[in-house]
């Protein structure tokens, strides 16, 4: 026989081998989603996380209640491991008072919530009030405009944007940074238009805000945006218009919890980790169903399914509900440092924690060559409307996996699940985002999204 042929004949078998592959690849996929259409469980777990837990805001007993529940349920799937992983949480409170007024001839209610994180003001604070586009603006106005007021934040989200991320991102400085800016010119409060998409929302959106050594603390609070819209028109007409804010939250002791951990050892690379997750804790003027209580019962399900689809994983995934992502992502630096310790090497994380809206695809964190690699795997994924597969950010909880100093692996792969943007924002830290709000067949998808990635 020729060695022509013979390389010929080579080439045919190794593309009827990849041509196999490819379609035994399909069908478990095709399995994948069977499974999570059919005889889902992700939806009656949010159902209960929400409905019969509810809100879980780190250092609440809660988000204790949810560590329990998380185990227990990881404990009935049979896994090869559960466990709880203890760490150190913050412990802010939101109080029971938050008002917000415009005095005028007719005193004027304003829908407004706390920041997390912030300060109460001990009684009602009452002074005059100063509008600005960015914190920028703050050092061109100087201290003598400034000092003695509050300032009051009013940067939407660009609605031009198509990744309403990418809007989110443009404006969230002013909420997290907004205080210790304003408190370097003597500002004694901060009002911020909330993070929503909504022109005219009656619903504040909370949020974290920072404070920093050496600079005063000063209140800091979310106005809706209408709200927000009122108090723009009425400084319009008045200047020298006054508000007041009223809130009692405060900051306690540290307290311990738990992140919440359940792993299927592989069959062929045990040492070889891939972590998949979302965080258990959320803000509490709501029921935290899309962030993260989504990205919490994806990820369990992952699991889930493959114990009941029979799938030996060749390596050990593992699946961590992070506590603490919302106020400070202990959970997630926690993690990452015992991983460290322990001399773990995870060689691929996913993270679910932009909702539960209809998966589009995948974030990836990574290198162009992996990226290129993921992109490879696209064929199979896109008959089920699987399609961005993009360099970007991964997720909160799964960062520090890849920060300077709790490198696991300086080759790791990170991804987030990227499911449609467009309504997260109207629910995003609101009293909104409920179990209501997420629909059954997306939360689905999103589970089966993020265990074909797995596969």
């Amino acid at each position: 026989m020729s060695k022509s042929k013979i390389l010929s004949l080579l080439f045919l078998w190794i593309g009827s081998q990849f041509a196999h592959s490819q379609n035994s690849d399909s069908l478990f996929i095709r399995q994948i989603y069977d499974e999570a259409l059919v005889n889902g469980e992700s939806y009656e777990n949010l159902r209960y996380l929400c409905k019969a837990i509810g809100h879980r805001l780190t250092g609440s007993p809660e988000a204790e209640e949810a560590v329990k529940w998380g185990k227990k349920v990881l404990d009935e799937m049979g896994l090869d491991k559960v466990y709880l992983q203890p760490i150190e949480i913050p412990f802010w409170e939101r109080g029971e008072v938050e008002k917000a007024m415009i005095h005028e001839a007719i005193d004027l209610n304003m829908e407004v919530t706390a920041l997390g994180g912030s300060i109460g003001t001990d009684g009602p604070l009452r002074t005059s009030v100063i509008e600005v586009q960015s914190l920028d603006e703050l050092d061109s106005l100087g201290k003598d405009a400034i000092e003695g007021k509050f300032v009051f934040y009013n940067r939407p989200m660009e609605p031009r944007n198509i990744s309403t991320f990418t809007s989110y991102g443009g404006c969230v400085d002013q909420r997290h940074w907004g205080a210790v800016k304003a408190a370097q010119y003597g500002a004694k409060g901060v009002f911020v238009r909330s993070m929503t998409l909504l022109e005219n929302d009656p619903h504040p959106h909370t949020g974290s805000m920072a404070y920093k050594d050496g600079v005063d603390k000063i209140p800091a609070a979310a106005l809706s945006t209408k709200s927000a819209n009122l108090l723009h028109r009425m400084l319009g007409n008045n200047p020298e218009l006054e508000v007041s804010l009223e809130l009692n939250c405060r900051t306690n002791p540290n307290k311990s919890s738990f992140n919440v951990i359940g792993e299927i050892t592989g069959s062929v690379y045990p040492d070889q980790i891939i972590v998949i997750g979302g965080h258990l804790d959320s803000w509490d003027i709501g029921e935290g169903a899309h962030d993260d209580g989504a990205g919490i019962v994806h990820s369990m399900e992952v699991l889930r399914m493959f114990k009941d689809l029979e799938y030996e994983p060749l390596h050990t995934v593992r699946v961590v509900l992070f506590m603490n992502e919302e106020n400070g992502n202990m959970g997630g630096k926690s993690y990452a440092k015992i991983a460290k310790e322990n001399g773990e090497n995870h060689v691929l994380a996913i993270e679910s924690d932009r909702g539960g809206f209809v998966p589009r695809g995948f974030s990836i964190a990574g290198s162009e060559a992996q990226v290129e690699q993921v992109r490879s795997l696209a064929n199979l994924l896109e008959p089920y409307d699987l399609h961005f597969f993009e360099k970007g950010f991964a997720g909160v909880d799964i960062s520090p996996l890849d920060d300077s100093a709790n490198i696991v692996n300086p080759n790791i792969l990170m991804m987030g699940l990227v499911p449609d943007s467009q309504r997260y924002f109207d629910h995003h830290h609101s009293n909104t985002d409920v179990f209501e709000n997420v629909n059954k067949r997306e939360l689905e998808m999103g589970c089966a999204a993020m265990a074909s990635a797995v596969y």
